[in-house]
C-alpha cells in the first residue's frame, strides 16, 4: 500500500495539540489546519505535530513522517498504513 499524502496547515504555539478542520489554498487544494502547543523551535513542533496525527489515526508514530514543507507552515505529510477512507473518518472529508 503507498503512502497517504496529507497536506497541513501548522500553527505553532496553538494553546493545545488539535487539527481545526479543513481549508483551501488559492488553487483550490484542501489542506488540514493543525495546531500543536509545541514552540517552531529545533523540530519540536514538527515532532508534536507527527505525535498528534499518528494519535487521532491509532497508528504508531514512525508511520507518520514530513515529506516537504518542514520549515514552513504548510507541510506535506506521509503517512503509512492507511487508507483515504481512515483520513476522511479521522479528519472528515474535505469540502
Amino acid at each position: 500500500m503507498a503512502a497517504i499524502r496529507l497536506a497541513v496547515r501548522l500553527t505553532p504555539r496553538g494553546g493545545r495539540d488539535a487539527a481545526d478542520g479543513w481549508a483551501r489554498d488559492e488553487k483550490g487544494q484542501p489542506y488540514l489546519k493543525a495546531r500543536v502547543s509545541a514552540p517552531p523551535v529545533d523540530g519540536a513542533a514538527n515532532a508534536a505535530l507527527e505525535k498528534m496525527i499518528a494519535k487521532a489515526l491509532k497508528i504508531g508514530r514512525s508511520s507518520v513522517r514530513i515529506a516537504a514543507g518542514d520549515q514552513s507552515r504548510l507541510k506535506i505529510l506521509e503517512i503509512d498504513g492507511i487508507t483515504q477512507a481512515d483520513l476522511d473518518r479521522t479528519f472528515g472529508a474535505p469540502e
